[in-house]
């Protein structure tokens, strides 16, 4: 039988999703199944490797049982996860990572901050590993996780023997491989892939983690994104029903599966690839774009060399909430309520019938800084706060679409602060290529757009992170040579949007004034 399918697994921060995937990138059936996270205590999350590892099981099974295919015709299987911490001992047992001490949370969630003191430290130390993390260490990444591990539960530390991101979690459970992928440890570790040797040692010394190649297991070398990392295990291919002859590629982070498959179509031309970028928008929203020289910068995560493509450099940005934001709006608003999908389509319904009859006037007075949540990208200060300008008594249905309104006008503008900051980096993005909840939202869409002056794409199928994960699986098992070779043929099209060009005084406006409110948040909170 001909192994000509393969299979796409995504490890969000609430569930496991499975795509089953043909050799021409479309999408055959796609299952999904919850995952436990513990919250002990302020900016401490945790999950359960081995629920997420059933939870994985589950949804492959559920997707597979689907798309009616057999066992046999699957060549691959692929794994992208968000970059949380798995902590495992010698034998590869669970080991807690939790305060209160329970083993089976043996992961810290990508999201939590309980490392903020030690990722300050990391930033201090002004090593020129931070010139690839936009000289400023986060509390997601692994180094200040590692080293409060070490510091706040040295029993734990004691017996550790594997440290994973949790994708490669992901493939050695699937093959019993210790090998790490590029594109983890070279955006979340703070490996220099570009160099002979990609561990600092300097730098570990530096952190007091000196020990850390040793007792995490961890490889000199890293497994590029479309190799395999080997096959199936046999308890593995039975736990998810596939076959011991199924290959397993290397991990991906999740947002950088999507930025694969959001920009698929330009996989085999580095030049024309400079000018897209992928902006994969739901909770939060990341921004990732390709480089074919290294250009360093600040606020912005990278450059990565070969974190997806090789002989390529990649960077990230980020805004901390967007969907998030416009919920939270919802929430708070006197004649809101809870954020659900049909109240999102009745405000953006209203907002449509309040825009045709007053035009440009319509909310114009009301600005927002969208920093609700800090500031991720340019400024890197997670400690920014939201600003709303304009306020009235109004409580009315009306009042919230308003400020609804202008709260994705602030989201787009920042969006465009993002481009010319990377502008000002030497990176020449002028397309937005966009997946993920926002393409469901008209207003935003139209904003993207509209906002920045970029034209914007729209892949067929809004399924861009489990496409790139399956690109990734295709070049894995040979169903194509490269991973060019395989963005091209599984791209699904897309749809175009052009700049409304009679806006762009209205929002060159408006973007000054997103600059004007950025100086006075600063001069209100420095005077004395």
């Amino acid at each position: 039988m001909m192994r000509d399918h393969v299979v796409a697994v995504d490890i969000g921060t609430g569930s496991a999703r499975a795509g089953v995937f043909d050799a021409r990138g479309r999408l055959l059936a796609k299952a999904e199944h919850p995952i436990v996270m513990n919250r002990p205590r302020e900016n401490h999350a945790e999950h359960d490797s081995e629920d997420i590892w059933s939870a994985a099981c589950m949804a492959v099974r559920r997707a597979m049982e689907q798309s009616g295919i057999a066992a046999a015709s699957v060549g691959a299987i692929g794994f992208d996860a968000t970059c949380s911490l798995v902590v495992r001992d010698r034998e590869g047992r669970q080991l807690s990572v939790s305060t209160g001490g329970d083993r089976r949370f043996d992961t810290i969630v990508w999201l939590d901050h309980r490392a903020l003191k030690e990722a300050d430290f990391c930033t201090a130390t002004e090593h020129r590993v931070l010139e690839h993390s936009g000289h400023v260490m986060s509390p997601e990444m692994e180094m200040p996780k590692l080293m409060w591990l070490k510091k706040k539960l040295p029993a734990t530390w004691e017996k550790a023997g594997y440290f994973f991101d949790l994708a490669d979690f992901m493939t050695w459970k699937s093959t019993g491989s210790a090998a790490r992928s590029r594109c983890t440890l070279t955006a979340k570790w703070n490996y220099l892939a570009h160099l002979e040797k990609g561990w600092q040692q300097d730098f570990l010394e530096r952190i007091g983690l000196e020990d850390l190649q040793a007792r995490g297991h961890l490889p000199d070398e890293t497994t590029p994104v479309g190799d395999s990392v080997g096959r199936l295990t046999e308890e593995a291919a039975e736990a998810l029903g596939l076959t011991v002859d199924c290959r397993v590629a290397a991990g991906m982070i999740d947002a950088y599966a999507g930025a694969l498959g959001a920009l698929g179509g330009y996989a085999a031309d580095p030049v024309k690839r400079e000018h897209q970028l992928a902006l994969i928008a739901g909770t939060s929203s990341c921004i990732v774009t390709f480089s074919r020289e290294r250009k360093p910068s600040h606020g912005m995560w990278g450059p990565y060399y070969e974190a997806v493509f090789p002989q390529s450099w990649l960077v990230e940005a980020g805004q901390s909430a967007t969907g998030a934001l416009l919920d939270h709006i919802v929430r708070m608003h006197a004649a809101g309520g809870e954020p659900t999908a049909a109240l999102h389509q009745r405000i953006v319904a209203r907002i449509a019938e309040l825009r045709a009859e007053k035009g440009d006037a319509f909310g114009a007075r009301i600005f927002v800084l969208p920093d609700f949540h800090g500031n991720r990208s340019p400024l890197a200060d997670p400690h920014a706060v939201g600003v709303v300008s304009g306020l009235t008594l109004d409580t009315s249905f009306d009042g919230l679409c308003a400020l609804y309104w202008r709260s994705a006008v602030g989201i787009a503008l920042g969006i465009r602060h993002i481009l010319e900051m990377m502008k000002a980096y030497g990176y020449m993005t002028d397309t937005l290529h966009i997946a993920g909840g926002h393409v469901k939202n008209p207003v935003l869409m139209e904003l993207y757009s509209d906002a920045t002056g970029c034209k914007v794409v729209v892949p067929k199928m809004n399924e861009a992170v489990l496409l790139g994960t399956a690109i990734a699986a295709s070049v894995a098992c040979g169903l194509y040579k490269d991973l060019a070779a395989a963005g091209e043929a599984m791209y699904p099209g897309a749809d175009e949007r052009l700049p409304d060009k009679a806006k762009q005084a209205l929002y060159d406006r408006d973007y000054r004034r997103l600059l004007a409110m950025h100086r006075h948040r600063a001069e209100l909170e420095t005077m004395q």
